[in-house]
């Protein structure tokens, strides 16, 4: 199956594949010289070790639960707020290497665990792979990319205060409302609907399955709430799904929004180059429990990696990619924070430009 998206077309059946007319000039490496720099037991992944994975996730989460019931104690309740809402973000992560195709080789399975991973959690399984699909053909393309790409100056300056609120003052929140209508500069389209913008017509069977999927456990928390109460509801569930956005919107923030990520337009973008622009963070001991999802950069490179053969990759690369190899030591904490108050808007032309504090707004 091949997708021509700007111009290179990438092949999504073997996102391993290189691209014989990619245009590679400009890097003094090409994909396959990345490629046979990793040990080859990196591609593949195990069903077993994925299942693994998802099942001990699974167990954690209705472990937190048994206890956050039994214990019944408001004491108590911080800690498993913070603790499930932090097993959703995983199981999320879950569902990501379901996406990718990189959880098994087994498409059925792929779709099974993907689904069951993602409609606990409120997310559309395949209305969220599709879109993402997008962001990484596409990754580092101002006109072109899906996730946290920046808005032009021009386009800054048009936004409305609740737009610019809603974009840089609500970052860790906005998840569920990009879901429904997709970010600035973009055709509106809703991950739920089979008719948005957002997929082919052959993708309708696939959306209207995840869609309902989610309407049915929408339902089945309103059936919670209905019959416990709203104060149960918000106890075990609503909670620990806001902290489990915070997860998600803060990590997938920080993977492409830094002052030195360089972001490209027109043919002077082409995969590769633009799968680079991204950053290695790590999160100390949460690192193993969201299953390595802050090792990024190998992980745009080869969309089809395991989670748990990143780490491997990443070392095998960092001699070849060089200085091309971003990595970022910084606290967490102190990352967002320089990247709120710096990252804003990128100039309305030109190529590898970079991102700039409203401080820097050219006069009108």
């Amino acid at each position: 199956m091949q997708l021509q998206l700007t111009n290179q077309p990438i092949n999504l059946d073997n996102p391993l594949e290189d691209e014989s007319s990619t245009k590679q000039t400009e890097l003094p490496f090409t994909f396959q010289d990345l490629k046979a720099a990793i040990p080859p037991e990196c591609f593949i992944p195990s069903t077993g070790r994925s299942l693994a994975y998802f099942f001990w996730d699974m167990f954690v989460v209705a472990a937190l639960y048994v206890a956050a019931y039994t214990i019944d104690a408001w004491w108590f309740y911080p800690i498993f707020w913070a603790s499930a809402g932090t097993m959703f973000w995983a199981l999320f992560v879950v569902g990501h290497d379901c996406g990718h195709g990189s959880f098994s080789k087994l498409k059925w399975l792929n779709n099974l665990i993907g689904h069951i991973s993602h409609t606990l959690i409120l997310v559309p399984y395949h209305g969220w792979r599709i879109s993402h699909r997008t962001h990484h053909q596409n990754t580092g393309n101002i006109d072109t990319d899906e996730s946290w790409y920046p808005v032009t100056e021009s386009k800054y300056r048009s936004m409305t205060w609740l737009e610019k609120f809603l974009r840089f003052e609500s970052i860790l929140f906005l998840y569920p409302l990009y879901l429904f209508g997709r970010s600035p500069d973009r055709e509106h389209g809703s991950h739920f609907s089979p008719n948005s913008p957002l997929f082919r017509p052959s993708e309708k069977g696939d959306i209207i399955t995840s869609t309902t999927l989610w309407v049915l456990m929408v339902g089945f928390l309103g059936y919670i709430g209905f019959t416990f109460g709203f104060v149960f509801l918000l106890k075990f569930y609503i909670v620990p799904y806001v902290i489990f956005v915070m997860w998600l919107d803060l990590v997938t923030y920080l993977h492409h929004t830094e002052a030195d990520i360089p972001w490209y337009r027109g043919k002077d973008w082409y995969f590769l180059k633009g799968a680079l622009s991204t950053i290695d963070r790590s999160y100390g001991f949460i690192d193993d429990i969201h299953h390595n999802i802050g090792t990024h950069v190998a992980h745009h490179i080869f969309i089809g990696m395991p989670h748990y053969h990143l780490k491997t990759a990443t070392t095998a690369l960092k001699p070849v990619l060089g200085s091309y190899y971003r990595e970022s030591k910084v606290p967490i904490w102190r990352a967002f924070l320089d990247s709120y108050a710096s990252c804003h808007f990128v100039s309305d032309t030109g190529s590898n430009i970079y991102q700039k504090s409203k401080k820097e707004l050219s006069n009108p």
